[in-house]
């Protein structure tokens, strides 16, 4: 009985391990085959907006 939870447990780790690598696998892939010049778009879009933000938290140097 102890093996077949530990058979259970492990396939249980692989199929969640591997549902939860496979979306950001498949994104990162289709960017770069995709992506063209507009690859980098909302995170530039996203700069620019927070420029002169005032910085919050973390040490103060």
């Amino acid at each position: 009985m102890t093996a077949y939870i530990m058979d259970f447990l492990i396939v249980a780790l692989l199929v969640i391990g591997i549902t939860a690598l496979m979306g950001p696998i498949t994104n990162g892939i289709g960017e770069k085959v995709f992506g063209g010049k507009r690859r980098s778009e909302f995170v530039e879009k996203s700069a620019r907006f927070q420029t002169g933000w005032k910085q919050v938290g973390g040490k103060r140097k």
